[in-house]
């Protein structure tokens, strides 16, 4: 992708995706969003160096495992409050029967 494409304006700057990768990071699954971070942090250099499908792909790429790391965060949460509460309401019931 080169500026010609666009008639000699360079493309719109692509989505970095680094607030949503820092947020991941912190609150839902660290490994995924490291790596979501280490893409996002790329877009913008790439895209004022004037490698436009670079950043583009940086960007689908932090986009993926940022969403990635969101959903298996959730995944894990909700896992959690289910053997959690499950185990533990059960327990509380076995407790009581002796």
């Amino acid at each position: 992708m080169d500026q010609s494409q666009f008639g000699g304006q360079a493309p719109p700057r692509p989505k970095n995706w680094l607030v949503e990768s820092i947020l991941v990071t912190l609150f839902c699954c660290l490994p995924f969003g490291i790596v979501g971070i280490i893409n996002s942090s790329s877009v913008n250099s790439k895209y004022d160096a004037g490698d436009y499908a670079g950043a583009l792909y940086s960007s689908q790429q932090a986009a993926k495992w940022t969403k990635i790391g969101f959903w298996v965060g959730i995944a894990v949460i909700v896992l959690y409050c289910i053997l959690f509460f499950g185990l533990g309401i059960g327990m509380l019931s076995h407790r009581n029967n002796f």
